[in-house]
């Protein structure tokens, strides 16, 4: 039976981010992951454009996982738009232009893998199990027994969960979680646009559907549409000319004719929120924790502070020769990552509710927010910088 002082269940970009936050802490971690190692080195192309804050730009720069990236696909976020229905009104927030900086940046999902994936290449003290998921977790006094899908057996000292908000290492903890199933699927595609988008983000709350525009670099952009499953079917099933043309009276012509330049996915739109993010001798991490959803773009970020904040908790401890999988310092964890995550998971569901409820007082009063937060200077700018975690 293999000793190990932490299991990551999971190495997608939380994991992989964890596991690289405790690089030179003195700790030897397991990560263990269902997909195959080449799958994780060469990530699939999924669709989903990043939105990063400064704050996670900051720990990714920590982690060496910034550098890794291409910059060429790196895209500034300058400024943002919020638009109810067919209102020519948009509450607006910019940039510092005077000097020079952004909201924030999009990147697309697949390369911060595949740079999460090269900066713990070669990392002492890392080994990773692919093709295999957790089948058993008994806890003990000073370790938890785990026995994987493959029939090997571990001790670990701390099992930390990042497999996903549907994660089933979670349940297999003992840890409950609430679902909110939004009754939508969400799609993406990256388009080429006529119109220029001046780096600029749209969240568009349109009246039997949402739609998002993320401004790419050159003329190119990622379309976010969410409708009902059954609408978004239909929309997958349009050739490629049906599609942009689709595509593009959706969004009103505004970025004039768009086009398709990637296959469209499509994702189920369900929210997460663990009941517990620590017990005996586990943790939580990323979607495992909380899943977002998406309208206000701070899922990843979110579970990129998660994992920098449990990261922090263990190597205190090491440092200091103590249990990494203390209750107190767990408990740390847990404190400060609900403080974080409880406020702006319930914000996300409230303004979602709101700004998808067509019955006309919900449009009165979704009309009338945007212009009171459009008019209060100090609000707008609270909610910038929290937006964007400067």
């Amino acid at each position: 039976m293999g000793t190990v002082d932490v299991l990551v269940v999971g190495a997608g970009p939380a994991g992989l981010c964890f596991a690289r936050a405790l690089a030179d802490s003195g700790l030897s971690v397991t990560l263990a992951e269902q997909q195959p190692r080449a799958a994780l080195a060469e990530a699939a192309f999924d669709g989903r454009e990043i939105a990063l804050t400064h704050a996670s730009r900051r720990i990714l720069e920590q982690l060496g996982v910034w550098e890794r990236l291409d910059p060429t696909e790196i895209s500034d976020l300058r400024d943002a738009r919020v638009m109810d229905g067919s209102s020519p009104f948009a509450l607006t927030f910019a940039a510092d232009q005077r000097q020079g900086d952004a909201l924030g940046w999009l990147v697309p999902n697949h390369l911060i893998r595949r740079a999460a994936w090269d900066s713990v290449q070669a990392q002492a003290g890392l080994q990773l199990i692919d093709q295999t998921s957790v089948r058993e977790v008994v806890p003990g006094t000073t370790h938890s027994e785990v026995t994987l899908s493959d029939g090997r057996r571990l001790q670990a000292r701390l099992v930390v969960a990042a497999d996903s908000r549907f994660s089933s290492t979670r349940r297999l903890l003992g840890i409950g979680a609430k679902l909110r199933d939004f009754g939508k699927s969400m799609l993406v595609c990256r388009m080429q646009i006529d119109v220029p988008h001046q780096h600029t983000a749209w969240e568009w709350f349109g009246y039997g559907r949402t739609m998002a525009l993320l401004p790419l670099n050159g003329e190119l952009a990622s379309a976010v549409i969410t409708l009902p499953p059954r609408q978004i079917a239909e929309l997958m099933a349009l050739d490629e000319d049906s599609f942009g043309a689709r595509v593009s009276t959706l969004f009103e012509y505004r970025l004039g004719n768009m086009r398709p330049v990637a296959k469209p996915v499509a994702y189920p739109l369900v929210g997460v929120f663990a009941n517990a993010f620590v017990g005996e001798r586990c943790a939580l991490i990323g979607d495992a924790a909380v899943g977002m959803h998406p309208v206000t773009a701070h899922g990843f970020n979110l579970g990129l502070q998660s994992q920098d904040r449990l990261a922090a908790v263990l190597r205190t401890a090491a440092q200091r020769g103590t249990d990494i999988a203390a209750p107190a310092g767990l408990a740390r964890y847990e404190r400060g990552h609900r403080l974080a995550a409880r406020p702006l998971y319930e914000a996300t569901n409230a303004i979602t509710t709101l700004y998808t409820d067509d019955r006309l007082p919900a449009r009165v009063l979704r009309r009338a927010g945007l212009r009171l937060a459009q008019g209060v200077v100090p609000f707008r700018k609270l909610i910038a910088a929290h937006l964007t975690q400067r």
